[in-house]
């Protein structure tokens, strides 16, 4: 543990002299404003005294990931430390210091979770419970205890904990998460996406590998309940922010409806668009929303842009067509062994009136995890993020999505304006 430690401490240190362009300087919140990159890395430097940065040699690509908030990146920049700072950091609960019974909401731009959140599977809640919020309780593996870090360097970090989680049949799942965050240099970005950028756009992107090794001495199948890997992106909404996702057309009797946007009440229709092979979402962060795609549906990509802070980011993700994905539906009457391949969500107000956040979220899940004991399931999930001009932004969004910057801004200017 203490080789982890001083390995740890060795990192952020070089990451904050690199960042720093090798100035002998110690850091102050008050040299960064704040929505800066580093004005969080002194903040969450706080909260957090093994949090490592990744870096790249001659980039000012920046990746913050925490050991003690459950291995989340936080957030990260592609400007270096006075560069946007692009992960949503929820201040109000992280200075806190109380512990919420249903969730911690501390924010992160990637988070690993379990599904599935609802249904007959469900690991938020108890058996025999009515799954309403009030019932609903994150696991705490997954909401406030540390991980180990098992292996970091300059680019790669790897963490792990074992846990155990009860589900709504009553079952105690035993598992092991490995998980391994990975910095994604510029040439690689674009190689990876097929891209040409522009030498005045700003980038970073990092990959997470996440498996769950089956630590019960039986096997994980529908009679003892199935649990999945869930990745959540969590960015700040912006007035203008539109989440991006192209899907695969054709016949719903074959590929199944287009998209479930019923999850909280259907997402009223100017705030919901279609248009020949996009779904369009407005992520305002001032109404609480959610959609999702089957994996006939999706092309295991999503993406968000915001036209206010020159944003675009990008997610991918690996997808089976063929596997079993579990409903994650607040509904333990329906087949809890058809659910969706791909989320994305737009935070805003409850009937109380209070907001976790606001965010916005871009999610993937894995498929169902039926494994045989010492059984493993990985799942891959990448994000991208591009600072520039609309006229840098636009090839990428037209080379991924099929549609233009002005395209996508427009989509909801007429609700805009009455």
């Amino acid at each position: 543990m203490k080789k982890i430690i001083q390995l740890s401490t060795i990192i952020l240190v070089l990451g904050i002299l690199f960042s720093c362009s090798n100035k002998q300087k110690k850091l102050d919140m008050k040299s960064f404003e704040k929505g800066t990159f580093g004005y969080d890395l002194n903040y969450l430097s706080k909260k957090d005294s093994l949090i490592v940065v990744l870096t790249a040699d001659g980039e000012e690509a920046r990746v913050i990931v925490s050991p003690k908030y459950q291995a989340k990146v936080f957030t990260s920049t592609a400007d270096g430390l006075s560069g946007q700072s692009l992960g949503f950091l929820n201040y109000k609960v992280l200075d806190s210091g109380k512990i919420d019974e249903h969730m911690n909401g501390y924010g992160g731009e990637n988070r690993f979770w379990l599904g599935p959140e609802g249904g007959r599977f469900s690991i938020y809640f108890a058996p025999e419970t009515e799954q309403i919020y009030d019932n609903w309780h994150t696991p705490s593996p997954i909401d406030i205890e540390p991980w180990e870090i098992a292996s970091a360097n300059q680019k790669n970090v790897s963490l792990k904990k074992e846990m155990e989680v009860t589900n709504y049949l009553g079952n105690r799942l035993k598992l092991r998460v490995d998980r391994a965050i990975s910095l994604i240099e510029t040439p690689e970005i674009a190689f990876t996406l097929s891209l040409k950028l522009n030498s005045g756009m700003k980038a970073v992107a990092y990959m997470t590998e996440n498996s769950i090794v089956n630590l019960n001495d039986f096997e994980w199948t529908k009679e003892t309940g199935i649990i999945c890997i869930w990745m959540l992106d969590m960015f700040n909404p912006g007035p203008r922010a539109v989440t991006i996702i192209p899907f695969n057309p054709g016949d719903e009797k074959e590929l199944g409806k287009i998209v479930t946007s019923d999850y909280f009440g259907e997402i009223p229709a100017d705030r919901l668009k279609i248009q020949d092979s996009t779904i369009y979402l407005k992520t305002d962060g001032r109404y609480r929303s959610k959609l999702g795609l089957n994996t006939h549906r999706t092309k295991a990509i999503a993406g968000n842009y915001d036209p206010d802070s020159k944003r675009l980011t990008v997610v991918t993700f690996n997808v089976d067509k063929d596997a079993v994905y579990l409903n994650q539906e607040w509904n333990p009457s329906k087949d809890p062994l058809i659910g969706d391949a791909l989320n994305a969500y737009n935070d805003g107000p409850l009937e109380d009136g209070s907001i976790m956040g606001p965010f916005l979220e871009l999610e993937s899940v894995s498929p169902a995890a039926f494994l045989k004991p010492m059984g493993t399931l990985s799942h891959k999930h990448t994000v991208y993020h591009f600072i520039g001009e609309e006229a840098d932004l636009t090839p990428i969004t037209e080379k991924l999505f099929g549609a233009t910057i002005d395209e996508i801004k427009s989509v909801f200017q007429e609700s805009e304006s009455n």
